[in-house]
């Protein structure tokens, strides 16, 4: 019993090293970007020595991978938790650009990692994941637009398209002490709503 407490112990202080890692690299990367960033700079944050780094992650792309999946999955889980609780499809589509949001900026650097690192910029194998990321992210706001009604000729395409890109831009634009995270959304969703009784 006590060698199995012992490696949960180790475990949980192994995972509790690998989040503050992802924590410190989100914070370098949505400052410096990830050309700016240096191993050094994300151990230095994470404070711990730059060799340890190395035990967590291969190199400082996949530290970028794991980054990104993170801010993914974050996003995801609060999405998917929003929109079981609606049922009507307009309904849906705000709590997910409501949900969408406040978690884009409850974690804004892995938000700003998200919506700054292109695939295109890295490694055919970090492409792929991040690829395979967003895809999997975007087809649920590709069902979710899908059910609205549109007037006859409206894209949902893009709808959808420029309901994303809309949200991302947010983590430029928005002001804490504002209006508050579901207020745009429902502000948001009112102007694409326009389209179906426009």
């Amino acid at each position: 019993m006590a060698a199995t407490g012992n490696r949960r112990k180790e475990r949980r202080r192994k995972d509790n090293r690998r989040a503050r890692i992802l924590d410190a690299a989100a914070h370098c990367f949505s400052r410096a970007g990830y050309e700016g960033t240096s191993v050094r700079d994300i151990s230095s944050a994470a404070g711990i020595l730059p060799g340890s780094m190395y035990y967590h992650f291969a190199s400082k792309e996949e530290v970028l991978g794991a980054v990104h999946d993170e801010g993914v999955r974050k996003v995801k889980t609060k999405v998917a938790e929003a929109i079981a609780r609606e049922s009507e499809p307009w309904a849906r589509l705000e709590a997910a650009c409501a949900a969408h949001l406040e978690a884009l900026h409850a974690a804004k650097e892995y938000g700003s990692v998200i919506a700054t690192e292109f695939p295109h910029r890295h490694s055919k194998q970090l492409r792929a994941r991040m690829i395979v990321a967003r895809d999997e992210y975007e087809n649920m706001f590709r069902e979710l637009v899908d059910a609205v009604p549109l007037r006859a000729g409206a894209s949902h395409k893009y709808l959808r398209l420029s309901l994303i890109g809309a949200m991302a831009w947010s983590l430029v634009w928005y002001k804490p002490g504002g209006d508050d995270i579901s207020e745009i959304a429902k502000q948001i969703i009112d102007l694409f709503r326009a389209a179906k009784d426009g």
